[in-house]
């Protein structure tokens, strides 16, 4: 796998390209992020599926204290029996919408009453809204911005005074359409450029209370994202459109995310394309455009709504 590392470039664009993609060996945790996460009290929302639900497993056999939380009832009570049943520490549950104020601060107030702290959260909630422009309405670009960055901001916001506390981490989804927008998905692509803004902003901000900023920016990995309309529905049922080799496990992903976080890093681009839209975006955007024009003319977009073909 490749590793990315913002912001290290020096000298010439040759130089800039060798430092930009280096082989990182191993396919596991490791003992450190393990012991990073032992018995610290952790926040995920949009846990009961995807890599939300993926976090939750993995750190729950890392020793870590979990509340969970999302709108899905169920599915967060199905999680909460397969990590008691395998022996971990029982999960807080919680259900959470991130698009009302007072879900998030609810959900901090009940972790601080169970728990008795907060070390860690991993503002994770969100789906993407996709279509042309034409006919895309307002009411859809509100819809994407109220979970996916006010939702975001609501959490991170919620938790700050515990996390400033704790001096802990917040780590935020992003994707790496917040590097590189695609046609057809304009929305979410908006939504992930203000996400790795706020990252940037805040990041050295909150280091002068003593917490971390980790932004998580995916490419195509393994979840629901791509099965939920434009409504939030999920359509359980609906094909994945990313080719399968393109795509990568979401354990495998939560891997190399949980690493990121235990080191602190600043941000971590995942998936191999990921790097590599990463890396064009940045000495060869010329290459992008080109594509985004081609991709626009034959099919509109990478993948089309769910549940409307």
């Amino acid at each position: 796998m490749w590793r990315w590392f913002p912001g290290s470039y020096s000298g010439v664009y040759g130089r800039r390209a060798a430092a930009a993609i280096i082989s990182l060996p191993g396919d596991c945790m490791g003992t450190s992020a393990t012991q990073r996460f032992h018995d610290k009290v952790v926040l995920i929302t949009g846990a009961s599926s995807g890599i939300g639900e993926e976090l939750a497993l993995q750190l729950a056999r890392a020793g870590a204290r979990l509340a969970l939380a999302a709108r899905r009832t169920e599915r967060l009570e199905q999680l909460q029996r397969k990590i008691r049943d395998s022996g971990a520490i029982e999960p807080l549950i919680m259900t959470c919408d991130v698009t009302s104020d007072e879900g998030p601060a609810g959900a901090v107030a009940e972790i601080v009453a169970h728990w008795g702290r907060l070390d860690i959260v991993f503002a994770n909630a969100g789906f993407g809204v996709v279509g042309s422009f034409a006919k895309l309405t307002l009411a859809d670009y509100r819809r994407q911005f109220e979970t996916n960055v006010f939702g975001v901001l609501r959490t991170l916001q919620a938790a700050l005074p515990q996390i400033s506390r704790s001096h802990g981490q917040m780590v935020i989804l992003g994707s790496v359409a917040g590097w590189t927008a695609s046609p057809g998905a304009s929305p979410y692509a908006m939504s992930k450029f203000a996400i790795r803004a706020l990252a940037n902003s805040i990041t050295p901000e909150l280091a002068l209370l003593g917490v971390r900023v980790t932004l998580i920016s995916p490419g195509f990995v393994e979840s629901n994202i791509r099965r939920v309309d434009n409504q939030g529905k999920l359509h359980a049922d609906a094909a994945e459109p990313i080719p399968r080799w393109l795509v990568m496990s979401r354990r495998r992903a939560v891997r190399y995310m949980l690493r990121a976080v235990a080191r602190g890093k600043r941000e971590v681009i995942i998936t191999r394309h990921g790097k590599l839209f990463v890396w064009l975006e940045r000495f060869a955007p010329w290459v992008l455009r080109i594509a985004a024009r081609q991709l626009a003319a034959s099919r509109g977009g990478y993948r089309t709504e769910p549940g409307t073909g």
